[in-house]
């Protein structure tokens, strides 16, 4: 796998080593080996699948400590821009983001580890969206901040006012607002 850092670091996008022939491809979506030695020592607990349509808007979701969860991320279906923001009290890269376009076809993964807010937006028709989580889901960790709040400056490659959102996404309070559980 080609693990790719970004700007935040910590974030990373993994692009894996697809094999294609006339029958179709083949490639491994997950080594706990190569991750642990390449991107982070991490103990995956959990995994969920979501399915929505073009315009969906989800997040920017956390969950707060000590049920906060790093997350490896990978759209099976479909296609969407996905965000991890940075939400660490303290840290250099405080409020910023990192975005990559997950697909289908370009197998992409994308590693966002505790302390980020994550949320994507729906591109294609539709989108099966597949998480792995080192931490188990608590509702009453539930948390989240905007994820139309203009100040992160985030192009969700659609118009805002024209994206379909949860009633909770909606309530979720922006950054300026928002007092972060998290510490660098």
């Amino acid at each position: 796998m080609n693990v790719i850092k970004t700007d935040i670091e910590g974030v990373v996008i993994i692009e894996p080593r697809v094999f294609s022939d006339a029958r179709g491809y083949f490639f491994e979506s997950y080594n706990k080996e190569v991750f642990d030695r390449e991107v982070a020592r991490v103990d995956f607990v959990q995994d969920n699948e979501s399915c929505s349509t073009r315009g969906v808007m989800r997040g920017l979701h956390f969950q707060r400590p000590p049920y906060a969860q790093a997350k490896l991320v990978r759209c099976v279906r479909g296609a969407v821009v996905d965000v991890a923001v940075d939400l660490r009290k303290g840290s250099p890269t405080y409020g910023r983001h990192v975005a990559v376009e997950l697909t289908e076809e370009n197998h992409r993964q994308f590693f966002i580890p505790r302390g980020f807010a994550h949320g994507f937006a729906v591109l294609s028709d539709v989108a099966v969206f597949q998480y792995k989580c080192d931490n188990y889901y608590h509702p009453e960790a539930d948390g989240g901040i905007s994820i139309v709040d203009p100040s992160l400056g985030i192009d969700w490659r659609m118009a805002i006012g024209e994206a379909i959102l949860s009633d909770k996404d909606r309530r979720h309070p922006r950054l300026e607002e928002f007092d972060s559980p998290f510490e660098f």
